[in-house]
């Protein structure tokens, strides 16, 4: 039996990410299982610069999997400091405390950061699951899925089901009383970066649907807006 455990929505929130990982490996009680990050590692929490250098730097045990995605967070950052045209945008969506994380300088923010950020992927998918930030059009075939569609896509609440016969696992969009549970589909992000309450979703690889548990890490709330 094996695990993959699914990570939403760190936004800037360092700590949050250090506990999720010992969460993670203290559940697996040492056998390797697959880390999934959802994206949006960067904006609105304080230490979105140390979350990129933990999540660049991260060790984990022989024999795990590890598939940081891309969210759309991530992608401003990216196009903001391409095209100064594009900052003042992204700094109004949490962007400031991400540039404040780097001294408040764009010159600051080393390009293997950047470069990092633009080359994640942007869905993970195993046997019997899809995994994407924000979500998938379920009438357009996966190999025609745009970037704005898999970073930016928010479900109609009465949406249940998920991508042809695969469960899709998403964040993007925040519930404080998350995780939202469908019967195709999986919304981890509680949002965590305010409440303090992240939520890691647990999933048997050899068992299709949703999370057969959880993993809540407690930290305290955000003081910010």
């Amino acid at each position: 039996m094996t695990f993959t455990y699914v990570v939403p929505d760190i936004h800037g929130r360092v700590d949050l990410l250090r506990n999720a990982i010992a969460g993670i490996v203290t559940h697996a009680a040492g056998r390797a299982g697959t880390i999934v990050m959802l994206g949006d590692y960067v904006s609105k929490g304080p230490d979105s610069r140390k979350v990129i250098d933990q999540l660049r730097r991260l060790a984990l045990p022989e024999g795990w999997s590890f598939f940081p995605l891309k969210g759309n967070h991530d992608a401003m950052m990216v196009e903001a400091l391409s095209d100064p045209a594009k900052m003042p945008g992204w700094l109004a969506r949490g962007g400031d405390t991400t540039m404040a994380s780097y001294d408040g300088n764009s010159s600051s923010v080393p390009v293997t950061d950047i470069e990092w950020l633009d080359k994640l992927p942007l869905i993970h998918i195993d046997r019997y699951r899809i995994y994407v930030h924000a979500g998938l059009d379920p009438e357009v075939a996966l190999d025609r899925q745009t970037e704005k569609i898999l970073l930016w896509k928010r479900y109609n609440d009465e949406f249940h089901t998920g991508f042809g016969e695969r469960h899709v696992v998403h964040g993007h969009d925040s519930f404080p009383d998350g995780p939202k549970l469908y019967e195709g589909r999986t919304n981890l992000d509680a949002r965590g970066w305010k409440t303090g309450r992240l939520v890691i979703g647990i999933f048997e690889d050899q068992t299709p649907g949703g999370p057969i548990d959880f993993i809540e890490v407690i930290a305290e709330p955000s003081r910010s807006a």
